[in-house]
């Protein structure tokens, strides 16, 4: 049998821990790095009917408004951003169209 003192259990069980944390860390970190979307400038959608402004993943050349399902061709991202210094004189409304609460 294999006597170890009660100071090196403790410090072998914190340092085994500390690893697995550590490795458990870095593990999911690098997996929400690959999943954020980018917002290219072929997904960016704006309504003509409704004026919605959304993302739609799909590679078409029209896409459907959630919100009136009108039938739209998508605008690039300087146009967006045009869009919304527009809406506010000026400065950027990242929630332009989203509905507002009471």
């Amino acid at each position: 049998m294999i006597r170890v003192d009660i100071s090196t259990a403790l410090f072998l069980y914190l340092l085994v821990s500390t690893v697995f944390v550590l490795l458990a860390w870095a593990f999911f970190d690098f997996g929400t790095k690959l999943r954020n979307f980018s917002s290219e400038e072929k997904y960016i959608w704006s309504c003509s009917i409704c004026g919605l402004t959304y993302i739609d993943s799909r590679h078409e050349e029209i896409s459907r408004c959630p919100r009136c399902h009108s039938y739209n061709e998508r605008i690039t991202k300087e146009q967006f951003y045009e869009q919304a210094t527009n809406r506010k004189g000026g400065e950027i409304d990242d929630n332009a169209d989203r509905p507002r609460g009471r």
